[in-house]
């Protein structure tokens, strides 16, 4: 890490560095402690949380996923000796695998709040380490449209299967078919249901003025490439725009992840959501479930052994390849590595239009 520009950390509005501790590793992962920087409120009152005055001192309750609890108790319970000390607090966490509240406990005020504000930057490093489990979606799964990938699939293996890396496995599971508007690391019940709250909020605030309370037509024309070389390709999707020209899509998935970005559950990644639905991808030819965009939320891609493909032919025979109109209804919560009796993705909760 270069010391003069250190990695910062942005929780509710303030901003922290991240120093890193030169000490063995918890099982396999980088332990990371951190010290707030500049606009800190690690020794003055704080409205970030709430800590309560009890009859010995101060206390300060924050809402965990189970799975999470490790990296604040660390290696040995490393970690969590070392933030009583430095902070003079006692830390209470719940049993392993029992959700519940941890609990931070102290005489002083000011070291409550400076536990409670260290391990808030510390579990947001490591859940940035954590697999996506849900995604924002948007089924593209109607009949007619599965039927017209299906021909674009045969097409494809009729005039291009002589084309380097070209095959049957790259193509997508004609039921998953989706736009994706963002992914999501939810841990628990709890941060599941606040997704689906929050969808609900976003259809009364902005969803249902902007859609009238009607579904979307759009279409699903031509194809396009992720990557700089289209003899070098890993992902082909196909365009989708509004049928009417309109942006009304666009704004939504916009104003949604900007939402959710805003709440904590979703990480910014591009200023615009890219509209786009995968029919190829390199990471199929290997894996069928894999998602399209297999990836944690360090932004730590899978494109290392996989096996590109040359669509240069592809690109030219069906640029405008017609795969159909489709009426959009609904914002689903879906969740990963699963399915329906449909065959899409198991739907936690969805924003219907």
């Amino acid at each position: 890490m270069d010391v003069l520009r250190p990695t910062l950390i942005r929780i509710g509005g303030r901003v922290y560095r991240k120093n890193v501790i030169q000490e063995q590793a918890y099982q396999h992962e980088e332990e990371d402690d951190f010290y707030a920087g500049p606009g800190d409120c690690a020794d003055e009152p704080c409205d970030a949380f709430v800590v309560e005055e009890t009859e010995k001192g101060f206390q300060c309750r924050v809402e965990v996923p189970s799975l999470l609890y490790k990296y604040i108790i660390g290696k040995k319970g490393e970690t969590k000796k070392r933030l009583e000390a430095e902070t003079r607090t006692s830390i209470s966490i719940p049993k392993l695998g029992v959700e519940g509240e941890v609990v931070i406990t102290g005489q002083h005020r000011s070291g409550v709040i400076s536990a409670r504000t260290r391990i808030d930057v510390l579990l947001d490093s490591f859940r940035k380490k954590q697999p996506f489990t849900h995604f924002l979606s948007l089924a593209l799964n109607q009949p007619t449209i599965q039927e017209k990938f299906l021909q674009f699939k045969e097409e494809v293996l009729e005039k291009c299967s002589k084309d380097h890396g070209v095959s049957s496995s790259l193509f997508q599971n004609p039921a998953k078919l989706h736009l994706t508007l963002g992914t999501l690391v939810l841990l628990n019940e709890q941060e599941i249901q606040k997704a689906c709250d929050l969808l609900q909020q976003c259809k009364e605030d902005f969803v249902d003025q902007i859609t009238g309370g009607k579904p979307l037509t759009v279409e699903v024309v031509g194809v396009e490439y992720m990557n700089d070389d289209p003899a070098m390709t890993d992902v082909l999707y196909a365009k989708v725009h509004m049928k009417d020209g309109s942006d009304r899509l666009q704004v939504i998935a916009d104003q949604l992840v900007e939402r959710f970005v805003a709440s904590g559950l979703m990480l910014k990644e591009w200023d615009r959501v890219k509209l786009h639905a995968t029919v190829m991808n390199t990471l199929f030819r290997k894996d069928p479930s894999a998602e399209e965009r297999n990836k944690t939320m360090t932004g730590k891609s899978s494109f290392k052994d996989r096996e590109s493909f040359n669509g240069q032919n592809i690109l030219k025979l069906f640029e405008n390849f017609y795969f159909g109109e489709v009426q959009l209804d609904s914002v689903r919560l879906s969740q990963r590595f699963s399915s329906d009796a449909s065959g899409y993705y198991a739907t936690s909760g969805q924003l219907m239009f």
